[in-house]
């Protein structure tokens, strides 16, 4: 039996980050419940409605999830997407880093958090979500999707549980996995590791018709809710 959604409470709301306040989109089950944090990190087209209604998908599996948009510095995202990939070349990569830090701090201490907080990320969010495994020691898992990957001197330092989903046909990211798997495994890291056949980069993105792959995103879903059950709520 397929169990109904439950409600959610949605709404917008600001942290303090590296940068000052940060906008973010908040999405959890009502009820007084406490529940873990997952932070959703966009791609490069900013704060854009697909990774609203991801940040609502997680919401749905029963987490605190919240989604910052990294063009707060610049204004925000536009809703011209195509503007959104500039502005995110304009970035300041350590100060928006110390943002999605801040917002693991926050999610560890919100109201009816468990104190437990993972990340997603997809694309440029996927290396985003690599590097706070790195910076962040109290994170507890993190699921890049087709990420950039940390330097091999930099693995030591996770303390997070990895989930890796890489695209088949995305040659240009998947070059780094072996290095990143052969440091993972030097340092005893646990992680698991996914290349989906035939699925290009960003698969997972049901809003770009040339880039989804159904099948692919429903594994890698599948497997990241079981992954995130795992690791937050136990």
């Amino acid at each position: 039996m397929v169990q109904p959604t439950p409600p959610l409470q949605t709404e917008y709301i600001h942290y303090t980050g590296a940068t000052g306040n940060v906008r973010a989109y908040l999405a959890r089950p009502k009820g007084d419940a406490k529940r873990p944090g997952v932070v959703v990190i966009h791609e490069n087209q900013g704060l854009a409605p697909h990774i609203e209604d991801v940040n609502r998908r997680v919401a749905s599996e029963g987490f605190i999830a919240l989604a910052p948009d990294a063009l707060t510095p610049l204004g925000g995202t536009p809703k011209d997407l195509d503007k959104a990939i500039e502005m995110t070349k304009e970035l300041d990569g350590q100060a928006t880093l110390g943002n999605y830090l801040a917002a693991v701090q926050y999610l560890k201490t919100y109201p009816g958090s468990t104190g437990k907080v993972g990340v997603i990320g997809f694309c440029w969010g996927g290396r985003m979500a690599n590097l706070v495994a790195v910076n962040a020691p109290d994170l507890s898992a993190a699921v890049p999707f087709y990420g950039q990957q940390p330097a091999s001197e930099d693995v030591p330092k996770i303390k997070a549980a990895l989930l890796l989903h890489y695209a088949g046909l995305d040659e240009k990211i998947n070059a780094g996995i072996a290095a990143y798997e052969a440091a993972l495994k030097k340092a005893g890291i646990q992680y698991q590791v996914y290349l989906y056949a035939g699925a290009k980069h960003a698969f997972y993105n049901d809003a770009k018709a040339d880039r989804y792959h159904k099948e692919a995103a429903q594994l890698a879903w599948k497997r990241t809710v079981e992954f995130l059950n795992q690791k937050l709520k136990t």
